[in-house]
């Protein structure tokens, strides 16, 4: 769920951030702080459909289990979510994605079959399908579905 942006002679971290209706913050946490841009680099922007997602930036005292429980998930899924490992340390003005209310998420494991998944999450397949653009049920691919 990347896409890949070539830098211009223009271009600056807010005006790509803008383009794509992310953060700065976020580009930097895929690509590293302190960018210097300029024009060929490669840049991955995360593809975030804000159907399905709000930005959380992290506070002094947060923990990914304090997260988790306020937004009332798992904490493994908060940290797979975010490329984070369950004992990874979280920073002040660190952004996270964290799954509107309504939202099910579900990332593939290996032998995953799309009968399978959409019967997993209780939800139709052609529905499944509709919501999500590209399905490879390659394993950790994220599936996302809202009940509407």
């Amino acid at each position: 769920m990347y896409n890949t942006y070539v830098v211009t002679n223009e271009d600056t971290l807010d005006s790509i951030a803008n383009k794509f209706g992310i953060t700065k913050e976020i580009i930097e946490q895929f690509n590293g702080y302190n960018l210097e841009l300029v024009p060929g680099l490669k840049l991955i922007i995360p593809i975030i459909n804000s159907d399905y997602f709000n930005y959380y930036v992290i506070k002094q005292g947060d923990t990914l289990y304090k997260i988790a429980n306020q937004y009332k998930l798992n904490p493994s899924l908060l940290a797979q979510l975010n490329g984070l490992n369950e004992s990874d340390y979280i920073y002040p003005n660190q952004v996270l994605l964290v799954p509107k209310a309504g939202s099910i998420l579900y990332f593939t494991t290996i032998g995953d079959t799309l009968n399978g998944v959409a019967k997993g999450l209780n939800v139709d397949v052609m529905d499944l399908i509709e919501e999500n653009k590209n399905v490879y049920l390659q394993p950790e691919q994220l599936i996302v579905y809202k009940h509407k």
